[in-house]
């Protein structure tokens, strides 16, 4: 089944967030898991990374990028990536809004001036399974319905507007 990239992107962005990624990390792997897919790399690396929450390449790679981008001299910004060359760690490398590129010896090299250039990505194709599993990781953000909660503000309240 197809999924607008924006849809995948948030369901991705919401799995980790459920899996115990901090807020900033988890956008950072719905882009990523968005060009993994849409490049055709398994999905199987997406759900391992979910797998090993709270650790594991949604931690890491994100950190390893801003490390090596801080060290910029002159727009240009070079080091060893860590996990290496991973088909993971370049969806990461290639989500980001700068030009980049990861050598297969693991070296990554930023142009942290120069925008990068991407293609319109509009429909991306999720299975059903990968759908549910991701779903249920994001499940885990929902607040368990009770009196309890809703007196805690949780749920949409009581409201008169008839709009």
């Amino acid at each position: 089944m197809t999924h607008s990239a924006n849809e995948v992107m948030v369901l991705a962005a919401k799995a980790a967030r459920g899996g115990g990624a901090p807020p900033a990390q988890a956008a950072q792997f719905g882009s990523a898991a968005v060009l993994h897919l849409v490049t055709g790399r398994a999905v199987d690396d997406l759900d391992e990374a979910l797998a090993a929450l709270p650790n594991g390449p949604i931690l890491s790679y994100p950190l390893g990028i801003a490390q090596i981008a801080e060290q910029a001299v002159k727009g240009i910004a070079r080091g060893i990536m860590e996990g290496g060359d991973t088909s993971l760690a370049r969806s990461y490398v290639e989500s980001m809004p700068c030009s980049a590129r990861l050598d297969a010896d693991g070296t990554l090299t930023m142009e942290v001036g120069k925008p990068a250039l991407r293609r319109n990505i509009m429909r991306i194709s999720l299975s059903h399974d990968t759908y549910i599993r991701w779903s249920a990781f994001a499940a885990a953000l929902l607040v368990a319905e009770s009196d309890a909660s809703r007196q805690s503000g949780a749920g949409a309240g009581v409201s008169n507007d008839n709009d």
